[in-house]
């Protein structure tokens, strides 16, 4: 199913819900809690979160020749090459800003309609699937790597920038937004992975 189709609807409400058994209750229930996993944490998901972050990196990237080179420019012309680069830096970034956070409100709702299902019935064996530790994992790790990497450029990047001829004040603005964009970035996987494994553990606890 492609990340663009709605996510498995709802439960329905306890007063209309017409099961014709607990056998057909617990398949639906299965049916849409596999899904709405794979749409948390599937593959395809992840490789959608860090292509949006590679553009939201590219983007700044192109922000941040702007900024340099208005910091170096001495004459109208770089002037107005800096003021290109910062406008096409933008048409990437901000996108790429949307819909990262369009991937959070939808992981959101996914994660409600998650707890929903779950609470439906109860089923041990089709629960202790959802912890998926692998994918989880890799969540962490992927996630981590983008904190620590944030973690440098606030730190040591702008240290290094400010030397003489290194740069200057444009430097240091593009690495620190730099940093910003990967910092929230790999906390939001962060927060993910770690949340669904903590729905996971009390779904079989």
């Amino acid at each position: 199913m492609s990340s663009r189709a709605p996510l498995p609807p709802p439960p329905p409400p306890v007063e209309i819900r017409s099961w014709p058994d607990r056998e057909a209750r617990l398949a639906d229930r299965a049916r849409a809690m596999a899904e709405l996993n794979r749409r948390l944490l599937g593959g395809a998901r992840l490789s959608v979160f860090l292509v949006w972050v590679a553009t939201l990196q590219l983007g700044w990237g192109l922000c941040g020749s702007g900024f340099i080179m208005l910091d170096e420019s001495l004459d109208p012309i770089s002037g107005l090459f800096a003021c290109f680069f910062v406008a096409l830096g933008l048409g990437a970034v901000v996108p790429a800003v949307f819909f990262l956070a369009r991937g959070v409100r939808r992981d959101r709702e996914a994660r409600e309609r998650l707890t929903l299902w779950a609470a439906v019935d109860a089923d041990r064996a089709a629960d202790a699937r959802l912890r998926r530790p692998v994918l989880s994992v890799v969540w962490l790790l992927v996630s981590f790597a983008l904190c620590a990497v944030g973690l440098w450029l606030s730190l040591a990047a702008p240290a290094e920038a400010t030397g003489p001829g290194r740069g200057g004040y444009g430097l240091v603005t593009y690495f620190m937004g730099a940093a910003l964009g990967l910092w929230v970035s790999g906390l939001t996987g962060v927060v993910k992975a770690v949340g669904h494994y903590r729905l996971a553990v009390r779904l079989v606890a």
